[in-house]
């Protein structure tokens, strides 16, 4: 694989973190205000920013690692560009969530609740959706010792996230 190629993988992945990683980006706004979640499920969500940060990162330099075989590079290339599309679609309920720093003092009747609820559903729907892929990848790359370690690996990522959001979602 040539170097210009993979510096633009490592470039999309350096953006995605940039954006804030998948839903914990989502989430983190309703720290300001204390919002509809409670403190329990704000230290959940900010364990996600972190663990795909981490994610990324460790892709990233496997990537960018010469000793890594062309097969393995292109699996993690791939799973990359999946996260990326997954940050992208998460993306999109950023801004129903957001809207609650800016609504606020609703008492038990928050409104928020229930477009925080929606979010969660949909971003875990997103999560499952994108996770059938990434086991597809993992199949494709699983005579690839590096990418199969780093496909599994993400997948713990997703499940981890879908967990988190489908207990808020449920708590809620």
């Amino acid at each position: 694989m040539s170097t210009n190629i993979r510096l633009s993988m490592f470039e999309l992945a350096r953006r995605s973190l940039l954006k804030g990683g998948l839903v914990a980006a989502l989430l983190l706004p309703l720290t300001a205000n204390g919002g509809v979640l409670s403190d329990s499920d704000l230290q959940k969500v900010q364990t996600l920013k972190p663990l795909f940060a981490g994610l990324m990162n460790d892709l990233s330099q496997a990537a960018r690692r010469s000793d890594v075989a062309a097969g393995d590079i292109n699996c993690i290339n791939l799973t990359i560009q999946e996260l990326l599309q997954i940050s992208d679609e998460l993306a999109s309920y950023e801004y129903l969530i957001a809207m609650d720093k800016d609504l606020s003092d609703f008492g038990a009747t928050n409104p928020m609740r229930d477009v925080v609820k929606f979010a969660a559903h949909q971003s875990s729907t997103i999560l499952t959706s994108e996770r059938k892929r990434l086991v597809q990848l993992s199949d494709q790359c699983g005579h690839f010792p590096v990418a199969s370690s780093k496909t599994q690996q993400t997948l713990q990522v997703i499940d981890t996230t879908t967990g988190i959001l489908t207990a808020i979602r449920d708590r809620l």
